[in-house]
């Protein structure tokens, strides 16, 4: 961790911890993000052609590729976006002011933490999540 990271780590560890999260806490919801980041890097896929795709039927999680003659195959992977999902859902009962948003694309933080109260009537936390707390 450069100086920069360590910085940023602090003053985020500080704004949720101001906001009422533990210590361990706000460190559970900093590795909650780092999770999906990589599992929605995963979903984008690489180069190469390999992706976690989810099976329709039954919605289990597999990591698809290409065997070099054109073929595709899978493999069944941990769910680790269900299992992130469901920590993330137990710490946000113990903060029933608070609200937790889940930002699928890649490219940016992927989980936001705000106030109910952020969220005015009328509106979608869609389009105002970043009114919140960026954990990343």
């Amino acid at each position: 961790m450069n100086k920069r990271q360590a910085e940023d780590y602090g003053r985020l560890m500080a704004n949720l911890q101001s906001m009422g999260f533990s210590y361990e806490e706000a460190n559970q919801l900093r590795r909650i993000e780092m999770t999906l980041q990589r599992w929605g890097e995963r979903e984008c896929g690489d180069s190469d052609g390999n992706c976690i795709e989810r099976d329709e039927t039954t919605g289990k999680p597999f990591c698809t590729f290409e065997t070099g003659n054109g073929k595709r195959g899978r493999y069944a992977v941990a769910d680790r976006e269900a299992g992130s999902l469901k920590r993330l859902e137990k710490i946000m009962e113990k903060h029933p002011d608070f609200i937790s948003y889940h930002q699928g694309d890649c490219r940016g933080c992927n989980l936001y933490i705000l106030r109910k109260s952020d969220v005015k009537p009328g509106e979608s936390v869609d389009s105002v999540y970043t009114r919140g707390v960026a954990v990343h």
